[in-house]
């Protein structure tokens, strides 16, 4: 038994190397592609959008010493100046955000990209408390320098603003308000990005008053990202969420953000159970073992040998079949392909019967129900630990009653010796 057992363990062993190459290949796969298309689609479909709030500041004229001396003669101080212009930063008196967040997912290769689209529109009140007429400068740093941006809507004041002038992904206007008065700027786009949308407040604490910021989204699975400000309030749509943030008067270093949901990946996902496959083997050998040795069932280890072979045609398969069929499609091709080959070969082995439902029913579960656990994310490793518990109850109850050290003693009696020698040379000599 331990000289079967042994070999068993060799083969076993020699598969999962194969399995280690495999997830190995897979694995480089997908980074290579992964760098090289992501930096496609981002160049055609642009990258993570972070709108950040306007600036708004006005100028003033200050007189500034230079230099300061003592003169030797009369002992008169004499001063250098010169007039300088102080930008004088303000904040806003209020902000009224849009944003229309629309899921439309990208694949290359073995991955799925969470690209969208976006609508963006604000308006932004300028109060000015400064007690005479000034000018004020509106800056808005545009989310990306490589964006395209359709329909871009100014407005300062009652002004629509034609002639908008960008430069290095940064929009710049002015508008006079006299003492006392506030005006708005209305700023309207609509871009597209990938993986992640964001509003930033600014990199340091900032006070913000009169703020409301409403996110509707096509998607039902919101998740914000970390660092970021979760919603004042939710509210379920046909389509998806619809999201607000409402602040008074906040001081806050946070941001608003919301991370697009993830499609299921094929190379990664194919990854994790090639690496998981070598669990999947040794249940299903191990169950073998039992069952053979129960109902005295003769299997080779060349038997387990050509059995690991089939597991290990269903992963390869796997691993190249999602680059032109869809992961759930290539699944259950690969499932009936493994099971096929496995089933129509030991019912030459041991039989219709044994082969159906002991070593048909075990690679199922072992398997196919094994792989299946993978599309459940965050539940993968409690399925594979109630199944190898289950497992170990289940052999438990069926072996609790072998005396294995009479099987160890048949296992090590020679064949042909039940006889004594001397019956064995009489029928020779006759």
């Amino acid at each position: 038994m331990f000289k079967r057992i042994f070999v068993i363990a060799f083969i076993y062993i020699c598969t999962v190397i194969a399995w280690f190459v495999l997830g190995q290949t897979v694995d480089i796969r997908t980074r290579t592609q992964d760098n090289k298309l992501r930096l496609e689609v981002g160049q055609l479909w642009g990258t993570v959008q972070r709108q950040e709030a306007p600036s708004v500041f006005y100028r003033t004229k200050e007189i500034v010493i230079t230099k300061e001396e003592t003169d030797k003669k009369d002992g008169k101080i004499v001063r250098e100046t010169k007039t300088i212009t102080v930008d004088n930063p303000i904040s806003l008196d209020a902000g009224d955000i849009n944003v229309d967040l629309k899921l439309d997912y990208r694949k290359k290769g073995l991955l799925w990209y969470s690209t969208y689209r976006v609508g963006f529109s604000g308006i932004y009140r300028i109060t000015n408390n400064t007690g005479k007429t000034r000018k004020f400068h509106f800056t808005l740093n545009l989310p990306s320098k490589g964006s395209v941006y359709d329909n871009f809507r100014l407005v300062l004041g009652n002004r629509e603003v034609t002639d908008i002038q960008i430069a290095d992904g940064r929009l710049h206007e002015s508008l006079v308000i006299e003492a006392g008065k506030s005006e708005n700027v209305e700023v309207g786009y609509f871009t597209q990005g990938m993986d992640e949308w964001w509003y930033n407040f600014g990199t340091d604490v900032t006070q913000i008053k009169n703020f409301s910021l409403v996110m509707n989204t096509n998607f039902d699975k919101v998740d914000f990202p970390q660092d970021s400000i979760s919603p004042t309030e939710k509210q379920k749509t046909d389509k998806g969420w619809k999201l607000t943030w409402k602040y008074s008067n906040l001081l806050s270093g946070a941001q608003i953000g919301m991370d697009m949901p993830k499609k299921l990946n094929p190379g990664p996902w194919v990854s994790k159970v090639i690496y998981f496959a070598p669990v999947s083997l040794f249940l299903f050998f191990f169950l073998l073992f039992i069952f053979t040795t129960m109902k005295k069932v003769n299997v080779h280890p060349m038997n387990y040998f050509f059995i690991g072979c089939a597991f290990f045609a269903y992963h390869l398969l796997l691993a190249y079949l999602v680059d032109h069929v869809s992961i759930h499609a290539s699944f259950w091709i690969c499932s009936a392909v493994s099971i096929f080959l496995v089933i129509s070969y030991m019912r030459l082995v041991v039989g219709y019967k044994f082969a159906f439902l002991e070593v048909g029913l075990s690679q199922l579960i072992f398997l196919v129900f094994f792989s299946y656990t993978f599309f459940f994310k965050g539940y993968t490793g409690l399925a594979v630990t109630i199944m190898c518990i289950a497992t170990l109850f289940v052999v438990m109850q069926l072996t609790g009653k072998i005396d294995w050290g009479k099987i160890d003693k048949k296992d090590e009696k020679p064949p042909g010796n039940d006889k004594p020698m001397a019956t064995l040379v009489k029928k020779r000599e006759n």
